[in-house]
């Protein structure tokens, strides 16, 4: 069969904003055919496919809204993670 998926990652090495990097990656079969990066600002694409989605994401809404997530998704998380992490450690 076909395997799609995405990854949503947050890297970082402080809990500062500018510290972080927010990715989010779509696979068809193993191969990563697009992503977002916080630290490019816009969608790139790797294939035919990827790159037209990427043109079409980049002149729409999806871009804009992919721009807002590192603040939204990864700074709430990175806080929550280094918090639970440094009082058990």
């Amino acid at each position: 069969g076909f395997r799609y998926y995405m990854v949503a990652e947050c890297e970082f090495n402080s809990s500062k904003l500018n510290d972080i990097e927010y990715t989010h990656s779509y696979y068809y079969n193993k191969l990563e055919y697009v992503r977002f990066s916080s630290s490019v600002g816009k969608y790139v694409g790797y294939t035919e496919f990827g790159i037209k989605n990427a043109e079409k994401w980049n002149n729409g809404q999806e871009v804009i809204s992919s721009r807002g997530e590192k603040e939204r998704y990864c700074f709430h998380n990175v806080g929550v993670f280094t918090e639970s992490a440094l009082t058990k450690s």
